[in-house]
């Protein structure tokens, strides 16, 4: 199953969560995975919704790994298993205020914090994406951050903001990381447990009572380019996402002034 994934270009994430997902189902039923059977399936992923809580993203997860194991690797019909997915969730992200983000990036006193949070909200940048950024994908010439090999393996430009450019180059100077653009030690990038610290840190001493993670960045970002009239597909392309779906959940949670709203009367 490893060399399946490995070969299908899989990221290393992905392989440790769904190899994860099956360990946690045939260590409570103490088999094989190959011989689970559908009524072990269904009991699991019953008791997993019912019981635990637990999410339709760890659903479908556990189905992947599942599907992956069974089908690609074992060559069975997955139709055997009468086993659907969940009915999609409508869940809209949280997102910060102009306001909020003010109060969250004047917090860090660390130099290393303040650029790295900063970065992630002027870009859009994913947590992963952060942590894996290295000196050269900041180009000033261009005012782009390059993103390589993303998710789904994809790479991309998005936009540079001259402010936090500025932070940069002056952590740049008192910091000179060696391979990493955030390192915890020299040629050692920073964990995302370390990230997620920092932000939670920062979001605490900011007085923002918002129940939110590092990712609620990226989703302001978003929010706020479109609240500035920026295109949907522009939008789309530096966020990285495959399709224009995705990014149109922003339009849900974008603010609208009613003040600059016309009546259509008043255009016939």
């Amino acid at each position: 199953m490893i060399q399946h994934m490995e070969l299908k270009n899989y990221s290393p994430k992905t392989i440790k969560a769904y190899l994860s997902s099956l360990m946690k189902l045939t260590t409570l039923y103490n088999t094989s995975p190959e011989l689970i059977t559908v009524e072990q399936i269904k009991s699991y992923l019953h008791e997993g919704i019912t019981v635990k809580k637990l999410s339709r993203s760890w659903v479908n997860q556990t189905l992947s790994s599942l599907k992956i194991l069974l089908c690609d690797v074992l060559k069975r019909e997955w139709e055997f298993f009468d086993i659907g997915r969940p009915r999609r969730e409508k869940k809209l992200p949280v997102v910060l205020s102009r306001a909020e983000v003010r109060a969250i990036l004047q917090v860090p006193k660390n130099l290393k914090h303040r650029a790295l949070i900063t970065l992630a909200y002027s870009a859009g940048l994913r947590l992963s994406e952060v942590t894996h950024l290295k000196p050269g994908d900041i180009d000033s010439a261009r005012m782009q951050v390059r993103v390589i090999q993303a998710k789904g393996n994809k790479d991309r430009w998005t936009v540079l903001s001259p402010v936090a450019l500025e932070l940069l180059r002056e952590y740049w100077l008192a910091k000179k990381p060696k391979v990493w653009l955030f390192e915890t030690r020299p040629g050692k990038m920073m964990c995302d447990k370390a990230v997620q610290t920092a932000f939670k840190n920062a979001l605490r001493k900011s007085g923002v009572k918002k129940d939110v993670g590092i990712h609620s960045l990226r989703h302001s970002f978003a929010t706020h380019l479109m609240e500035q009239g920026v295109a949907l597909p522009v939008i789309q392309q530096m966020l990285g996402h495959t399709s224009l779906r995705t990014t149109s959940i922003y339009l849900h949670v974008q603010e609208y002034s009613v003040a600059t709203i016309k009546s259509p009367l008043d255009t016939l």
